[in-house]
């Protein structure tokens, strides 16, 4: 038996739930070709698994690596906790389906986001799958983004789609899925996904044959129920499978919420990461809904005059937990809290965040503290994570001197600190609600499992040393316990070091 790799003398995870079991894999060209013991067996490459767990890669289901994914110390950053694919497109804001105007617009308003795209002008999803096909180190897989769809057709508009308008977003979905999208996506706090009715929504979801809705909600928090009762009213509406972007807390509040959901039959997932704070745009965070920003000029012309003087003073409790991520032109400011940013300014926290929102154009980017940070959110996360619904999610962004350190490390913490150290799940569970149950979600057969046939997307980690280092201090230190990586079956880490492979593939629903 001849074989291009053998990864002899692990434990395997091989997705289905079943605990580890010792036995060498086989990969022959980008699929796995054996499962079991393999002596007397030869490979060009042979790796030596003794004392390590082999599993399938991880599939990161909310990933803003849209245009960060070129960048290798991203790939590497991924690959170092076991993530083989990221799912893009998320928040319903991203660079296709649409015109060089709406590119334009998507990339501008969410640029502390998602980063800049990676071609110039019109683009469709189809070619912007092409960008990404075997030029990165990871696999891609992108959601059609509502918003995108919803500027392309009605620009910044507040209004009601008009049935033509409907049909017209209709058609950019029907081409999207076409073109291999894995879903869709809504980003119902941004813009001008925030106009768009439970109606529009489910319309649009209609087409979608099994594949899921994703949503950034309308509310979330002690709100959630308003946002989880749209989600199910679009699920039952549509009949499409829904998944919930970031459901963290509270718990309390949350699952009985998705206990609801599932006993109306309707076939919800969501993902949640390991952390208490969350990040995003500034302009999200602190400007009131009347601020147009879907129209900047009309949105820096109101933080210019004295339009907003009375907002501001009810922002006080805001202030103190916010940390400037992403500030171009400003980029001393970025790691330091808006208060301490303020200080060194000489200013006010007020009065430096409307200078920062207009010399960045709107750009800036934020980590933001949430209210129940501490015992009971943690508690919050770790109840969620355990849900057999939950599937892992980085919510990474890599835009900026000082981003959040999920996309760094939140795979790592989930297997060292959920795993390992407070038993959340076992090394089992770990594997399906990381990659099994996610490559079901997004239409990725042959994808999740270990299993002869199956892409070689392979993940080999020690459960001992496996841990996140980033920090929001140090938000940018790379994962440990994650040395050997395999994408369809090319070797991408070697040793914890990336080997300028770029096997990565644009995947379509299989």
């Amino acid at each position: 038996m001849a074989f291009d790799v053998i990864i002899s003398g692990g434990r395997l995870l091989d997705g289905t739930g079943a605990p580890p079991y010792r036995a060498d894999l086989a990969v022959s060209g980008d699929r796995v070709a054996a499962v079991g013991r393999l002596d007397g067996a030869r490979a060009g490459t042979v790796i030596d698994a003794r004392g390590r767990l082999v599993a399938p890669g991880f599939v990161d289901c909310h990933a803003h690596g849209d245009a960060a994914v070129f960048d290798p110390a991203v790939q590497q950053a991924a690959l170092r906790q076991g993530v083989t694919t990221f799912v893009l497109g998320q928040d319903g804001l991203s660079f296709a389906p649409g015109s060089a105007a709406t590119v334009a617009y998507a990339a501008r308003y969410f640029a502390a986001v998602n980063g800049a795209p990676p071609i110039d002008g019109p683009l469709t999803v189809g070619a912007l799958l092409g960008c990404y096909d075997r030029a990165v180190a990871v696999n891609t897989a992108y959601l059609i983004p509502h918003g995108t769809v919803r500027y392309d057709v009605m620009g910044p508009s507040p209004d009601a789609a008009a049935p033509g308008d409907l049909a017209r977003m209709r058609a950019h979905v029907e081409r999207g899925l076409a073109d291999g999208a894995v879903g869709l996506s809504s980003g119902l706090e941004y813009l001008p996904g925030r106009y768009a009715s439970a109606e529009e929504l489910a319309a649009l979801c209609e087409p979608l044959g099994g594949l899921p809705y994703v949503t950034h909600m309308r509310a979330y928090g002690a709100e959630a129920a308003v946002g989880m009762s749209e989600v199910t009213e679009i699920g039952l509406r549509s009949g499409a499978a829904v998944h919930v972007s970031h459901l963290h807390g509270p718990a309390g509040v949350l699952l009985p919420l998705v206990e609801e959901a599932l006993g109306r039959d309707v076939d919800l997932t969501f993902d949640t990461y390991p952390y208490l704070r969350g990040s995003t745009i500034l302009a999200m965070v602190v400007l009131p809904p009347d601020v147009p920003g879907a129209e900047p000029e009309r949105a820096l012309e109101m933080l210019a005059s004295d339009e907003l003087d009375a907002w501001w003073p009810g922002l006080e409790q805001t202030w103190p937990r916010l940390t400037i991520s992403h500030a171009p032109g400003l980029e001393w400011a970025e790691g330091l809290g808006m208060v301490e940013a303020a200080g060194r300014a000489g200013v006010t926290p007020a009065e430096f965040c409307r200078r920062l929102l207009i010399e960045t154009r709107l750009e800036a980017g934020c980590v933001s503290a949430r209210p129940d940070e501490g015992p009971e959110g943690e508690e919050s996360v770790r109840r969620m994570l355990r849900h057999p619904a939950q599937t892992g999610g980085s919510d990474g962004i890599y835009v900026g001197g000082h981003p959040h350190p999920r996309g760094f490390g939140a795979f790592a913490r989930f297997l060292g600190r959920h795993v390992r150290e407070l038993g959340d799940w076992t090394w089992e569970q770990a594997i399906v609600h990381l990659a099994a149950h996610p490559a079901r979600r997004f239409g990725l057969a042959d994808r999740g499992l270990l299993r002869p046939g199956f892409a070689a997307d392979v993940v080999v980690f020690d459960p001992v040393t496996v841990a996140d280092r980033a920090t929001y201090a140090v938000p940018r230190a790379l994962a440990t316990g994650v040395d050997d990586v395999l994408v369809s079956g090319t070797r991408v880490l070697a040793g914890g070091e990336s080997t300028g492979a770029t096997p990565g593939r644009a995947l379509r629903p299989s």
